[in-house]
C-alpha cells in the first residue's frame, strides 16, 4: 500500500489542490449540499453537519487515503475535493473520485484538478492503475475522464435509482501505461 501521510500541494493555473484546513467546511459544505453535487454522486441528501465536520478534520491524518481540497487560484475559494482512496491490493490500484460545487463549475476546474491529482499519484508512487465510476447521467465528468485516459472497464446496470429511474453506472480505469503512452511521465 503507498503511503500517503505527506499530503502535498499540487499547483495549477486555475487550481490549487491542498490539505483541508478547518475554515474550509462553510465551502465544503456548499458543496455536499449542493442538488447537483447530491445527484451526481449518488448521495444521500440528509446532511449531519456535526459528522462531516469530524469527517474533515481527519483527512490530514489518513496515510492510507489523499483528500485534497480544491481552490480556485483567482478567487481564493474552496469548489470541491479531490480524492486517493481504496487500495486494492491484488491489482495495486486506487480509487478517483472528484466533485465540483457550484461556484467551480463550467471552468475547466474539475478538468484540471483531475490531471493535477493523477499525475501526482503516477509520478509519486508505485500504484499500477486508478479506478473511477460515474453514472451515466454525468456526460461533462465522463468526458473529463476520457480526456486525461480512462476507458470504460465495466458497467454496473441499474445501480442506482434516481426520481424512479434506475442509472447505470460506468466502472473507468486508467493503468500507468496508458497515462505513460499519453506522454504524462
Amino acid at each position: 500500500m503507498p503511503d500517503l501521510s505527506n499530503k502535498p500541494r499540487l499547483e495549477g493555473q486555475k487550481v490549487v489542490l491542498r490539505p483541508f484546513k478547518v475554515e474550509d467546511f462553510p465551502s465544503i459544505e456548499e458543496c455536499l449540499t449542493d442538488p447537483e453535487v447530491i445527484k451526481l454522486t449518488g448521495s444521500d441528501s440528509e446532511f449531519d453537519r456535526d459528522l462531516v465536520i469530524q469527517w474533515y478534520k481527519t483527512r490530514n491524518e489518513q496515510p492510507d487515503r489523499l483528500d485534497l481540497a480544491i481552490v480556485d487560484r483567482f478567487q481564493d475559494i474552496l469548489v470541491g475535493e479531490a480524492v486517493i482512496n481504496l487500495y486494492d491490493e491484488k491489482n495495486n490500484s486506487m480509487n478517483f473520485r472528484i466533485l465540483i460545487g457550484p461556484r467551480g463549475r463550467d471552468r475547466g476546474l474539475g478538468s484540471e484538478a483531475t490531471r493535477l491529482i493523477i499525475d501526482f499519484v503516477f509520478k509519486s508512487t508505485m500504484i499500477h492503475q486508478l479506478t473511477l465510476s460515474v453514472f451515466d447521467f454525468n456526460p461533462r465528468a465522463r468526458h473529463v475522464y476520457e480526456k486525461v485516459g480512462f476507458v470504460i472497464d465495466s458497467i454496473d446496470e441499474k445501480d442506482l435509482e434516481f426520481e424512479g429511474e434506475w442509472i447505470d453506472s460506468i466502472n473507468m480505469i486508467l493503468t500507468r501505461e496508458s497515462w505513460v503512452e499519453r506522454g504524462n511521465a
